[in-house]
């Protein structure tokens, strides 16, 4: 709805066409964007008319990068103590021998 919308405005009508869902759904739908204030609506005769706020979805396109940059710094940040961990814990099998890996007692004992 949102991608049909960023091409121009559009009828509900217009809108419900291309979904397999009822035309209560896709008002709901609509009601939901418009609460958000990601669409507005107005009326034009008999007919509403959607049109998209391209300030809204910039807005929530940025707040979505700056998430989006927390998490993969904190997935960075996890990689790099994951490995070390592995690092720590291969050094640790060659100073104590390697481990037998059915029951976790080592094999040079």
């Amino acid at each position: 709805m949102i991608e049909r919308l960023s091409h121009g405005p559009a009828s509900v009508h217009g809108l419900t066409e291309p979904f397999a869902l009822s035309q209560q759904m896709i008002s709901k739908h609509i009601a939901y964007l418009v609460r958000a204030r990601i669409v507005t609506k107005t009326k034009r005769g008999r007919e509403s008319v959607c049109t998209l706020r391209p300030e809204a979805i910039k807005t929530v396109g940025d707040w979505a990068f700056s998430y989006r940059r927390f998490w993969e710094e904190s997935f960075d940040k996890l990689d790099v103590v994951v490995n070390q961990m592995k690092k720590e814990e291969a050094r640790d099998d060659k100073k104590h021998g390697e481990r037998d890996r059915a029951d976790g007692r080592y094999k040079n004992f």
